[in-house]
């Protein structure tokens, strides 16, 4: 099988095709020049030159591949969405859709989020059928609002033969940049000064990519799977993070009334930057969002998608880190 992966370098995509090469297979992974791969140092894949804003770069790499999983976005916190993740996130997807229609390839495996799904709303976790009511709640962001357009843009595609996975919040061993790992490495250094009352979908990032290898199998053409794990309140997962990390968990619970006015600084700093802001609303309402949560029945029944524990892969995170020299001195006790 010819299995192409783009976005390889992250988190996700590296361990997928960690998972690929122990099926037996050899993936083709694309890159842009200056893109780092110490995380996938250690496996035998082929490494083709090609960026999102290629489509004749992508088409050449995608030729005769019997599934494309493209992996490849932009992360961001920001609240609007910049020309940079536009482009990565919205045509990006636009142009593996148009490569993966010159090469004729057999099936793409699209990477949404859950941030496209919607929120719970009672005791029923949220699913594939919820409707996304992220705007209505405060919490479209950048991210989310592009992720979203991309995967219109995808089960739009009805010429081609889709599925989408929507993966929740993703821990585990070669997060080289890192990406949804540096909650681990913020809390490693008691970078978090206190509890929210928000909630979150924590998953082992591992399990995510044998769900994707399930979903390029079995999953049905057109269908949408939640990939999601361990729903749990930021109260209850950062101390037990902690405590496999051996550092100190944060001691206070935020005031919900603090949360406001630090969102709107954050939001006001956004205008003069243009990096990474260290808080605003979006961010705020995430952490004290008890309804984001997600059931992945659906996964389970059509895919077989299972989740193990999570200390495996907040261990394997640190170790990870700890080889590659990543770790800032000792943890904070």
């Amino acid at each position: 099988m010819k299995a192409v992966i783009t976005g390889a370098t992250g988190l996700l995509g590296a361990n997928l095709a960690a998972a690929l090469c122990a099926a037996g297979h050899r993936p083709v992974c694309t890159r842009r020049g200056p893109s780092r791969t110490a995380a996938l140092a250690d496996l035998d894949v082929l490494w083709v030159e090609a960026d999102l804003a290629g489509e004749a770069a992508l088409t050449r790499a995608f030729t005769d591949a019997d599934v494309v999983f493209h992996c490849a976005a932009a992360v961001t916190v920001r609240r609007r969405p910049s020309p940079a993740v536009t482009a990565a996130n919205v045509d990006g997807t636009r142009r593996v859709l148009a490569a993966c229609r010159a090469a004729r390839v057999g099936r793409l495996v699209h990477t949404s989020s859950t941030v496209c799904v919607g929120l719970a709303h009672g005791p029923a976790d949220a699913d594939e059928a919820s409707l996304w009511d992220l705007p209505e709640n405060g919490l479209a962001d950048a991210y989310s609002t592009t992720k979203r357009e991309a995967e219109a843009l995808v089960l739009a595609a009805e010429d081609l033969d889709v599925v989408v996975v929507n993966p929740g919040f993703m821990l585990g061993p070669r997060d080289q940049r890192p990406s949804s790992g540096a909650l681990l490495l913020e809390l490693r250094r008691g970078a978090i000064p206190a509890l929210t009352a928000g909630t979150n979908s924590f998953v082992d990032v591992r399990d995510v990519a044998q769900g994707m290898l399930a979903a390029a199998a079995r999953g049905v053409r057109g269908e949408r799977y939640i990939l999601g794990g361990h729903n749990l309140a930021y109260a209850e997962a950062l101390p037990q993070f902690a405590a496999w990390m051996g550092c100190r968990p944060p001691r206070l619970r935020a005031p919900a009334w603090l949360g406001a006015p630090l969102g709107w600084l954050g939001d006001l700093q956004e205008r003069f930057i243009e990096g990474e802001p260290f808080i605003n609303s979006a961010v705020v309402r995430y952490g004290g969002c008890a309804d984001f949560r997600f059931s992945s029945a659906k996964a389970a029944a059509a895919l077989g998608y299972t989740i193990g524990p999570l200390e495996p892969a907040v261990r394997d995170a640190l170790s990870w880190w700890a080889a590659q020299g990543m770790l800032d001195g000792p943890p904070r006790r």
